[in-house]
This record gives structure tokens, C-alpha cells and sequence, in this order.
């Protein structure tokens, strides 16, 4: 250990500790007497030794860098006074950042407020899509920019009334970014909440922008996986499942729609390449890092906070350092984490299935 090596005298040929590695050395990795719980408005954290942690050897602390040198573009003001050691780490080894976080850092075991110390892990990515700037026969379903008026009728009108009233079809003329051929894929980019758009404009010309939330209708959310197990059916309401029934049932598919109120507005983005390796904004006001930012209940988890994650089922194995950078409407409750897999086909397909066991520790300053 770093600790104990560090309190030995070194020879004078060996180079100095850096000034970053030697604070962090001044505090033993495990000690952890007397430390009391942690309260938050939706969870309990309970103090634990960073031995409980599952895989902490093993992971590519590397990789979660990216994302908390991206959580430090706006630092929450626990986290503030560590960026400065975080960028001078970033080029460091994956022990050196381990050794670091082992001495500046607390592990907490989240926990619900009835004391449940498992809880729920699901996905979500960012969609790849084609479009068309106009309306043409193979692309006719429209995604909007807000209404001018959306703050003065709230809720504002739902999904069924978007089709089917002319005084809401009215308020969204003029609204419209672009026209997608498929409405289910509609619905699921404005469950994900932004996507990468390949538009078509006028011209024949082609590029790829983004799509980021920019507001909702108000209405409740329903999802239409729970709305097809009502109807019985579907058994397994995932995405994969739901394009199946949606092609074995074209004539219920606007029903379908119509069981989730909710619409999602977007605004367009450019995407240049020097984003292009990132995801969307979360929550927190960074872009999301694929596979090492999570969507949190921030009632539960503050933004910017550093997180052990450990998950294991059909879909996946993980045990690693995340941040939680993102929120989202159905991501509720003490140890609840919905996980960004990044975008195109792989993600899509990991996000789509995912939902299976999970536990937290949150990593807090001493």
C-alpha cells in the first residue's frame, strides 16, 4: 500500500512523491473508526470499508476519469476541492488513482431508508437516427421544437390531443426540427430524451446533429411496456419485444402511443467531432461518458458524486467506478441507478434489456 511505503525514508536517488500522491499518503487507506452514517432525504449511507467494495482491483479507473474530469467542469461543492488532485491524476497509473481515492474518499453503502441494500439497475442510450428537414412519404412523423405557448396551459396538451386536436396541431406549426419515417421510434427517442440525428435537408445534403431535451408537455408518463403487460400481451416488456408486437400489431400500434400522455420537445445541437466521443448533457450540466455516467434520484445520490457500482445478471456483469451525472422521471428511490451504455446498435441493445439487481456505494470526502 501507498500508505505504508510512504511513511518509510526513501533513498536519495528515488524521486519524490508527487505533491497530490503525498497528501493523500498522510491518511490511512482503512481506517475507519467511529464514522457515522450519512442521512439524505431518500436514502441512509452507512460506512464501510473499502475491502466491501466488489472488483475494486480490477477496474479501468482510466476510463471513469473521463467522466469525473467532466464532472469537474462543474463541480458540486463537496467534490470542488478535489478537481484540482483529479486532473493532475488523469495521467496517472490506475493505482496511483486508487491509491488517491483510498485515501481521500469514505465509502458509503446506500441504502434504502428501510434499510434495503439492493435495489434496481436499467439502461439507457443515445438513439441513432435517420431524418428528413421536410415531410416526405417515408417521413411523416414530426419532432418539435416547444410550443410558444407551452408555459401557459399547463399540463399542456397530451399525446392523443397532439394528433387529433387542431388547436394543438396549430400552437406546433412552425415547431417542427424534422420528420422521422417510424413513430415508434419517436416515442423511444423522447423516452431516452435526446439522440444523434442524420438529417437529410432539402438540398440532398446529410449530417449529423444532436437532439437534447428541451422541455415536456407535463403530462404524466406511462410506458407503454407496462401498458402491453396489462394488456397481456407481452410477458417481457422489453424493447425488443415491444418492436415485435408492434410488428405483429400495425393496427394497435396508435394505441399504443396514446397509453403514454408524455411528449418530450427537443432542441438541435451541432455535434462536432471533439463531442462527438461523448454523450449527451445530464442533469448535472456535463456531457454523460458511455458506461461510466449513471442516472441517479439526486433525493438519493447529489450530482457529481462518485459511485461504486456493482450489478450482475443475464445482461451484464459490472463492478465499477461511475458518476452520477443524470436524472430522469422514472428514476426513483435510494439504490436506483439507470445506466448510460452509450449509442448505436450495441447500446441500444444493452439499454433495451437491461434491468436486473443492483448496489451502491457512494465515495464522499473525509
Amino acid at each position: 500500500m501507498l500508505a505504508a511505503c510512504a511513511s518509510r525514508p526513501a533513498p536519495q536517488s528515488t524521486p519524490s512523491l508527487p505533491v497530490y500522491l503525498e497528501r493523500a499518503a498522510e491518511s490511512p487507506a482503512h481506517v475507519m473508526e467511529n464514522v457515522a452514517p450519512l442521512q439524505q432525504a431518500r436514502s441512509r449511507w452507512t460506512a464501510v470499508d473499502w475491502s466491501d467494495l466488489p472488483g475494486l482491483n480490477e477496474d479501468a479507473l482510466g476510463e471513469a476519469w473521463n467522466a469525473w474530469l467532466r464532472s469537474c467542469e462543474k463541480p458540486v461543492p463537496p467534490f470542488a476541492p478535489l478537481c484540482g488532485d483529479v486532473r493532475r491524476l488523469s495521467p496517472s497509473s490506475d493505482e496511483d488513482k486508487r491509491h488517491w481515492m483510498m485515501a481521500r474518499l469514505q465509502p458509503y453503502r446506500v441504502d434504502s431508508l428501510r434499510g434495503d441494500e439492493a435495489g434496481l439497475l436499467t439502461g439507457y442510450y443515445e438513439p441513432v437516427i435517420e431524418a428528413s428537414r421536410t415531410a416526405t412519404a417515408g417521413f411523416q412523423v414530426p419532432l418539435y421544437q416547444p410550443p410558444v405557448n407551452l408555459n401557459k396551459r399547463k399540463p399542456w396538451y397530451s399525446r392523443q390531443e397532439i394528433d387529433t386536436l387542431a388547436e394543438a396541431q396549430a400552437a406546433l406549426r412552425g415547431r417542427e426540427i424534422a420528420y422521422l419515417a417510424d413513430p415508434v421510434a419517436a416515442l423511444n427517442l423522447q423516452i431516452q430524451g435526446s439522440g444523434r440525428m442524420l438529417v437529410t435537408e432539402a438540398n440532398g445534403s446529410q449530417h449529423m446533429v444532436r437532439l437534447a431535451y428541451a422541455g415536456t408537455n407535463d403530462q404524466p408518463y406511462r410506458s407503454v411496456g407496462r401498458w402491453l403487460l396489462d394488456q397481456g400481451a407481452l410477458r417481457d416488456a422489453s424493447w425488443p419485444s415491444i418492436r415485435n408486437w408492434v410488428a405483429q400489431n400495425p393496427g394497435r400500434v396508435q394505441e399504443m402511443l396514446w397509453s403514454n400522455p408524455r411528449v418530450v420537445f427537443f432542441r438541435e445541437q451541432p455535434l462536432p467531432e471533439a463531442e462527438a466521443a461523448f454523450g449527451p448533457r445530464g442533469a448535472q450540466g456535463v456531457p454523460l461518458t458511455p458506461g461510466r455516467s449513471i442516472a441517479v434520484d439526486p433525493g438519493s445520490i447529489p450530482y457529481g458524486t462518485p459511485v461504486w457500482l456493482a450489478s450482475s445478471g443475464p445482461q451484464t456483469t459490472l463492478q465499477k467506478l461511475v458518476l452520477a451525472q443524470d436524472t430522469g422521471s422514472a428514476i426513483t428511490g435510494a439504490v436506483r441507478a439507470d445506466y448510460f451504455a452509450g449509442w448505436g446498435a450495441p447500446a441500444a441493445e444493452l439499454a433495451g434489456r437491461l434491468k436486473q439487481p443492483l448496489r451502491l456505494w457512494v465515495l464522499w470526502p473525509k
